[in-house]
């Protein structure tokens, strides 16, 4: 579990193709890594199958490939890093899970003042779990959804978040991971059940 803090930013080093999936090795400035430990990578929960004081490694599945943008990632690429939630740690942004719900795309992003307005378009199957005002994270990021129509979302970017993550290098036509807030999932299924 996770909240949509980013702790760092780190850098993919290198992939190489494995029978079903993938295998990353990334740059990090984190420490006292664990072998096995989660990390949210750009939002995906990853685990660290090997590491050291500058770089950990992680096994991607065709799943995380179909669903997330890591895939796309070229060597030198920036990425967003979270390690897990602790029980005693403080929830400053929301509940995230690391599991990526799809891609969505930057179609717009615009200057107003020193904010960063960015309209994202989700996939249509993920625009009933999106609410003005609701959560979302994007990268891995905790974001408020300031504004919903159909299957877009508006949100706005403060300094600091475009300083410390990878989303001040957005641009319209960037790929984002996208996970939608948990409870709505939760919401969800016991209206369909009870149905």
């Amino acid at each position: 579990m996770f909240t949509g803090l980013v702790e760092a930013q780190g850098r993919l080093l290198e992939k190489t193709p494995q029978s079903g999936g993938m295998r990353l090795r990334f740059s990090h400035p984190l420490s006292e890594l664990v072998l096995g430990e989660s990390i949210a990578v750009s939002g995906a929960c990853l685990t660290v199958v090997a590491f050291d004081n500058n770089s950990f490694t992680a096994e991607l599945s065709s799943e995380t490939l179909r669903l997330t943008t890591l895939g796309q990632l070229a060597p030198g690429d920036p990425i967003n890093l979270e390690r897990a939630l602790r029980a005693s740690d403080r929830l400053g942004g929301h509940l995230v899970s690391g599991h990526v719900d799809g891609v969505g795309l930057v179609k717009h992003k615009a200057l107003e003042g020193e904010m960063t307005r960015i309209e994202l378009e989700l996939p249509e199957a993920l625009a009933p779990y999106v609410a003005k005002k609701g959560s979302l994270t994007v990268d891995g990021v905790s974001l408020t959804i300031n504004e919903v129509a159909g299957h877009h979302v508006h949100l706005l970017l403060i300094p600091h978040t475009q300083a410390v993550t990878t989303l001040g290098q957005l641009h319209t036509g960037s790929s984002v991971n996208l996970e939608v807030d948990l409870l709505a999932r939760y919401v969800e299924r016991i209206l369909s059940y009870r149905s």
